[in-house]
């Protein structure tokens, strides 16, 4: 078959499913044979590497620039009418690889997925899955258009949270006042949107004839290796093990501050009273130095993000219009991956370049897998890439190791990044059990002051040190200003996981970083061509959910804060 190509980027976006179709038709028409399905696999994958290019490449034009009506429209386009047809053939191809019985050598974990698929495929999810995306669209929007005036100046959310860092306590008060101002000015909207989506996924699951959306969710994202039961079993190991140590911390961070209780802008200052770190002044700058580190970790990384650099595959400065957050894609038809962010000059945008490059170099890795399909990785895995190098990287963020910082501050931007680890457990416990409450409990979940309610009883248990007496409403609503929640429903215990992973790998890499660091890449490599607990053995760390080895890695980051503090 020859698989037709476009002659650039540009020409692809403008492609309509009269372009697809042919290539899907004849897919169809092949009879399957051993003899044939290797080579029939390699025309699928390339076909699928225009589709899945095209839509990567328009998702990518309406975050860049919120306001982009063109990109909006060529986006509504393809979700509306390439989208549904897409699903179809696709659907069909699956269908016709499994009745096959055909097994391709290095195909199992695809066929496994394609598998679990099939079982919630109906026609009639099409339109509703179409409406998902475009109520995703209105939610990025929303976020992306929040500005406030502050000292006279337009600002965005993003570019406000610097004056969190600040020593002087009433700044941050201040700043953070007119933050959750704003941000609570979109609760009307934003809980109407949260209505259609709990309609919408609701409708998914019945019609999937699943026995709520959680399962059909379940299913959907390929979740073969553990279970709701198992999140919350690790929910309550967050509870046990690292809660106390996050309120340990909390209250040493208050005896420094001299303060009697921890606000919610009080967790981000240096409590030494030294000047926020300012780890960059321009993006370029940034974009320099996290190069430089990447060399140093491993050449062929520097390497991968230098050219991403050359080719325009780095969009990292906040601006307005922009949507919120960060992320990292991949091209699938040219083969590169890009990264998306908002940088204002904190140490949280060095963190956030690290982490998105590790989805980077996961996807330079497996490029090299023949099929798209297996290049993939669980997203529980896709995370312990990217983790795992934001804590590889730890030991190179001072200048004398090509990095940002004096040693100093490089002492004071790991004590931030570990301490920030350890918070971050008990946040993602929160919002992971939340979405296990809303559908549980769809239909109390509908109501938005139920979510506020459960939200509330939530932070009580996993973040008790943050005092919020008198922000009780900005407490509340803290839900609404996660997007995850929003738009990638239980897209979240990944992180925990994964967290515990790249820790793990930490761990190995201060025993012997050669090592540490080509097991890491040998399961980058692999994609998702091996099963998820697999990954992480290659990887050299163990997928866990109870608090045996949260507690080794907790203890051993307990112990390296206490390090770093009695070094400052």
């Amino acid at each position: 078959m020859a698989v037709r190509k476009p002659n650039n980027v540009q020409e692809l976006l403008h492609w309509k499913w009269s372009d697809l179709k042919p290539m899907y038709q004849e897919l169809q028409a092949v009879s399957l044979s051993a003899s044939n399905v290797r080579g029939w696999l390699s025309d699928w994958s390339s076909v699928k590497e225009l589709a899945e290019e095209m839509y990567d490449r328009l998702y990518v034009a309406t975050t860049v620039n919120t306001e982009d009506k063109v990109a909006e429209n060529l986006f509504h386009s393809y979700i509306e009418e390439i989208y549904p047809n897409l699903m179809e053939a696709e659907q069909k191809l699956k269908e016709k690889l499994l009745s096959s019985r055909l097994e391709p050598e290095g195909f199992e974990m695809p066929l496994r997925r394609m598998r679990a698929e099939a079982e919630i495929y109906r026609s009639d999810n099409l339109p509703l899955l179409v409406d998902e995306e475009k109520v995703n669209n209105e939610h990025d929007k929303v976020m992306g258009a929040q500005t406030v005036t502050w000292n006279g100046e337009e600002k965005t959310v993003r570019q406000m949270e610097p004056l969190l860092r600040e020593p002087d306590r009433k700044l941050r008060a201040d700043a953070w006042q007119v933050l959750s101002t704003r941000q609570l000015q979109d609760r009307e909207i934003i809980n109407a949107q949260w209505q259609r989506y709990i309609d919408l996924r609701v409708s998914l699951a019945h019609n999937a004839d699943q026995a709520d959306y959680r399962a059909y969710r379940w299913q959907q994202m390929a979740r073969f290796d553990y279970s709701p039961a198992d999140c919350k079993s690790f929910h309550r190991a967050i509870e046990e093990v690292v809660v106390p140590t996050v309120n340990q911390l909390a209250q040493r961070r208050c005896d420094r501050l001299g303060i009697k209780t921890l606000r919610y802008y009080d967790l981000f200052v240096d409590p030494s009273g030294l000047p926020k770190l300012k780890p960059f002044t321009n993006v370029q700058e940034l974009i320099n130095t996290c190069t430089s580190i990447f060399n140093k970790l491993h050449p062929r990384l520097g390497g991968y993000f230098d050219l991403m650099n050359q080719e325009g595959l780095l969009d990292l400065e906040n601006r307005k219009h922009k949507a919120s957050g960060g992320y990292c894609t991949s091209f699938a038809w040219s083969k590169r991956p890009f990264i998306f962010s908002n940088a204002v000059g904190i140490h949280e945008d060095v963190q956030t370049v690290l982490h998105e490059g590790g989805h980077c170099f996961n996807d330079f890795e497996s490029y090299a897998l023949p099929y798209i399909q297996q290049r993939h990785p669980p997203m529980e895995f896709a995370e312990v890439a990217s983790m795992g190098m934001e804590y590889l990287c730890i030991a190179f963020l001072a200048r004398e190791e090509g990095g940002f910082y004096s040693r100093q501050d490089a002492n004071r931007a790991e004590l931030e990044f570990h301490e920030e680890s350890l918070r971050f457990w008990p946040y993602m416990a929160l919002v992971d059990a939340f979405q296990h409450w809303v559908y549980e409990h769809p239909q109390l979940a509908r109501d938005p002051a139920n979510c506020d309610a459960c939200w509330e009883q939530l932070e009580q248990r996993f973040r008790p040190h943050i005092d919020w007496s008198g922000e009780e409403e900005v407490m509340r609503t803290g839900w609404l200003r996660k997007d995850h929640i929003h738009q990638a429903p239980f897209y979240y215990i990944e992180y925990g996981l994964a967290q515990l992973g790249a820790a793990q790998i930490w761990l190995n890499f201060q025993k012997d970083r050669t090592a540490a660091v080509q097991s890491y890449l040998k399961a980058l490599a692999l994609g998702g061509s091996v099963p998820l607990p697999d990954l992480y053995r290659i990887a050299g760390a163990k997928l866990a959910f109870n608090g045996g080895t949260l507690r080794q890695v907790v203890q051993a980051i307990a112990t390296r804060i206490q390090e770093l503090e009695d070094s400052l």
